[in-house]
């Protein structure tokens, strides 16, 4: 067992001196369980223990099976580890900047989601390219009221990852759907993306799900498709 744990770590700590130095960029896949075990001489099993090391550490972002997910400029964002962290293991830097934290009431969401309750803490954030400024996303965050979640309104979002302050609630995503339309923005969006009435953005509608089947976030976003894109795996 120690012979294995060492080998690994090897392994993880050459690839994360490869990643730090910049010999492997931001967004350049890493060779498959195949090849890795090939170069450094070991099994598929101490290659996956190696990356799931560098997962942890926010070095890489892996994805399993098939399905969908985001672009950011082409690099797939790893939605488990929430945009924050995902955005910046790709190497791009952007600020979030809260615009309200507060109770409300949606009884239409809440019946559309199957809850008991029409009570939502709602996070309303816009996330900004700190290289130009553009506002390049405008997210709507709807969490159930539970402890650690429920004070937020009273004591403000003082963190940019909000996947972070969720999961200190216990509120850790197993599953769920994601809709994507395309559609003109109204003025009060535009107003906060600092866009123009009728410019065209992704809309999407993503529903997360504990293993147990409760309901963990509902969160609606308005995505520059400059940048966003959905990619889907099939087959």
């Amino acid at each position: 067992m120690t012979e294995v744990r060492l080998k690994h770590q090897r392994i993880t700590e050459v690839l994360a001196k490869e990643i730090r130095s910049g010999d492997r960029p931001a967004g350049e896949q890493l060779p498959g369980e195949h090849a890795l075990a090939q170069r450094f001489g070991v099994s598929r099993t101490t290659v996956r223990a190696a990356l799931a090391e560098l997962n942890e550490a926010g070095l890489i972002a892996t994805r399993t099976g098939k399905g969908s997910y985001v672009l950011f400029d082409g690099r797939p964002l790893d939605d488990r580890l929430g945009w924050a962290h995902a955005l910046a293991v790709q190497g791009i830097d952007t600020h979030v900047r809260t615009l309200s934290v507060r109770e409300v009431r949606a009884p239409e969401l809440s019946r559309e989601l199957g809850l008991d309750t029409a009570t939502f803490i709602r996070v309303e954030r816009t996330r900004e390219l700190v290289a130009d400024g553009s506002v390049v996303s405008y997210e709507r965050s709807f969490l159930p009221p539970v402890p650690g979640i429920r004070e937020l309104p009273g004591r403000g979002l003082d963190e940019p990852s909000l996947t972070e302050v969720m999961r200190r609630a216990g509120l850790r995503a197993d599953h769920g759907e994601q809709r994507l339309a395309g559609r003109r923005i109204d003025a009060p969006e535009a107003e906060v993306l600092r866009r123009a009435a009728g410019d065209w953005f992704l809309d999407t509608r993503r529903t997360s799900r504990a293993a147990d089947g409760s309901f963990v976030e509902h969160v609606v976003s308005l995505l520059d498709p400059d940048h966003f894109q959905l990619s889907l795996e099939f087959g």
